[in-house]
């Protein structure tokens, strides 16, 4: 249930749901095996699993847990793209003339319709975080464009989501820059880990390190050379660890064993459901209660006027 990565969104102006209402609209817009002509599609479904009764929204003390299913069908170009090669080389031979790019590109149509319904699925399940006091969302994916994807399907589902990226007032670059470089700068409950990606301003590409003492000479003149972090490995009292990413992504999550402990050890009387819930509402209080400090650090959250954000 532990989450891995969190993209996160600040809500403006949330529509009041209460728990009822808002399972019966992601029940409508529930997940829905592929049609043969389908490339992908995406829809809720049961957080739990197999292992659960269905709900598809789980709600314990403000925080909402809910689940998306991305389908994708996977049809390689290469194979697309030998079927259209026999059919040219067929049509050539037969009719003795050159296939038009035109043709062409009806033929790879007509074969990419004919080989959907045998080509694999693929399955991923996207996990959401809402934390209804704050006015948080915070989504499970490796990349943004994934947790918007699922952002969307919430904004049909509700009707109407006004929400945007969760920025801070300082850059997360030029903050992480400034902790790495000094080390007097860092908040006292801040830790550095052991992995960095360094940017150069101009075009000396990217340089990454893993298993690093960031704090050693080698990495402190890179820093001098003009580079920046784009990238940072940090913990939190050993609560929780990440990467911190520019974009405000905090991606390879790991929670503190303290917490992991605290979860082992409640009882869940052996039942698969208890113990999803259990995990997610002590990560969940986990999240709400590092990530404000996190953004203080990076000098507070940049305020939106809510009346004026697009349903984006």
């Amino acid at each position: 249930m532990w989450f891995k990565h969190l993209h996160l969104y600040r809500l403006h102006g949330a529509p009041e749901l209460d728990s009822e209402t808002l399972e019966n609209a992601l029940d409508e817009h529930a997940a829905k095996p592929l049609g043969n002509a389908d490339a992908r599609r995406l829809g809720w479904t049961a957080p739990a699993g197999r292992m659960g009764s269905g709900q598809r929204l789980h709600e314990i003390q403000g925080h909402r847990l809910l689940s998306a299913l991305r389908q994708e069908r996977l049809l390689p170009a290469s194979v697309v793209k030998e079927e259209v090669d026999e059919k040219v080389a067929d049509i050539e031979a037969s009719e003795g003339r050159k296939v038009t790019r035109k043709e062409k590109t009806a033929l790879k149509e007509q074969v990419t319709e004919e080989l959907m319904p045998r080509a694999f699925v693929r399955s991923q399940k996207i996990d959401l975080w809402w934390d209804t006091g704050r006015q948080l969302i915070g989504v499970n994916a490796s990349s943004r464009t994934r947790a918007e994807d699922v952002l969307d399907l919430l904004r049909e589902t509700l009707g109407s989501l006004k929400v945007t990226p969760l920025t801070s007032q300082t850059l997360p670059i030029r903050a992480m820059t400034q902790w790495l470089g000094e080390a007097d700068s860092r908040p006292a409950d801040l830790q550095l880990g052991d992995q960095v990606e360094l940017k150069a301003k101009g075009d000396d590409g990217v340089l990454r390190a893993r298993q690093v003492d960031l704090d050693s000479d080698e990495i402190q003149q890179l820093l001098e050379s003009g580079r920046q972090a784009s990238k940072l490995a940090i913990s939190l009292e050993g609560r929780l660890s990440f990467v911190l990413h520019d974009d405000l992504a905090l991606k390879s999550l790991r929670f503190g064993d303290a917490l992991i402990e605290e979860a082992d050890h409640a009882d869940d009387g052996d039942d698969a459901l208890v113990r999803l819930e259990t995990d997610f509402i002590l990560m969940a209080q986990a999240l709400s209660d590092d990530i404000p400090r996190l953004i203080e650090w990076l000098g507070g959250e940049v305020q939106r006027d809510a009346a004026s954000q697009p349903d984006v």
